[in-house]
């Protein structure tokens, strides 16, 4: 009797391996018959089926399902499907994760309906993901420049008052003030002054995604990616301990430009004074 009932279960998990391959089959047969009559929509249905049902599948059928995707978003697009658009977009990401192409055009569609933060990041991950990827190097760049205010430029190169900052900060440091919290970090040019002088613990944040990754990059490139802990947070929303452990001991900011309120330097330093920074005994 058991090695009855055991037959039995091994004829229908064989029954239903042999219809998920004939349902995967007749799916990809289906999807290429849709290419053919440039249904891209419903091929690309079909690709979705084939590869939930079959993820061995991925790499074989990989660049089919790209273009299929490709030539179905220009189709929402142009009808204003923005959601829909978007909804095939994450699912194709949930599928490839680590598609650099996938992301990159992503980002080019984020970037052309005015979401050039977000954008930047789909362009910065895929040029992680590879950095020959020159497509995605070009749109990083070019978004960058969108994103990246003038004024920072102006500052980096302003070695008078990095110096006056710099001076600043390690007579803090020197005084006392172990950790230290840099508002509005940017490329994360006070963090690093602030660690450079010797500070134990150094928090920072930034709301501007592309400068949260511009700082990651130049910190990393300063060997500090260990040492300086960066939140992609209005310092508003820093909550202690979730996001630093305690209080610190001296806030930073270079917070000055005209789009100062978009952080709301006042609200900011207030928030820091109250709930961020030691109070003096």
């Amino acid at each position: 009797m058991p090695n009855s009932n055991a037959k039995l279960h091994s004829n229908h998990r064989g029954g239903r391996e042999a219809s998920r391959r004939e349902l995967v089959s007749r799916s990809l047969q289906s999807a290429q018959h849709c290419l053919e009559n440039q249904d891209f929509g419903t091929a690309y249905a079909h690709y979705l089926l084939v590869l939930n049902l079959a993820p061995e599948l991925k790499s074989t059928v990989k660049e089919t399902f790209q273009f299929t995707l490709f030539k179905w978003a220009e189709e929402l697009d142009a009808l204003a499907r923005i959601q829909d658009l978007f909804n095939c977009y994450e699912q194709a990401l949930e599928l490839y994760p680590n598609d650099e192409v996938i992301c990159n055009s992503m980002g080019e569609h984020l970037f052309r309906m005015g979401f050039r933060d977000e954008a930047a990041g789909y362009f910065h991950k895929a040029v992680k993901l590879n950095p020959d990827f020159a497509d995605a190097k070009e749109n990083f760049y070019r978004v960058a420049n969108w994103l990246v205010e003038r004024w920072h430029f102006i500052m980096l190169n302003d070695a008078k008052r990095n110096l006056t900052y710099l001076k600043a900060i390690e007579n803090a440091v020197h005084s006392g003030s172990r950790s230290v919290l840099d508002i509005g970090t940017g490329t994360g040019i006070l963090s690093m002054f602030a660690k450079k002088a010797g500070a134990s613990f150094v928090y920072a944040c930034e709301l501007s995604k592309t400068m949260y990754e511009l700082a990651r990059d130049v910190v990393a490139a300063n060997n500090m990616e260990r040492e300086i802990k960066l939140l992609h947070l209005k310092s508003l929303d820093i909550e202690i301990p979730k996001h630093i452990p305690e209080r610190v001991s001296l806030v930073v900011t270079e917070t000055v430009d005209a789009g100062l309120f978009g952080e709301g330097i006042v609200e900011s330093l207030i928030h820091a004074w109250e709930h961020l920074l030691l109070q003096p005994k």
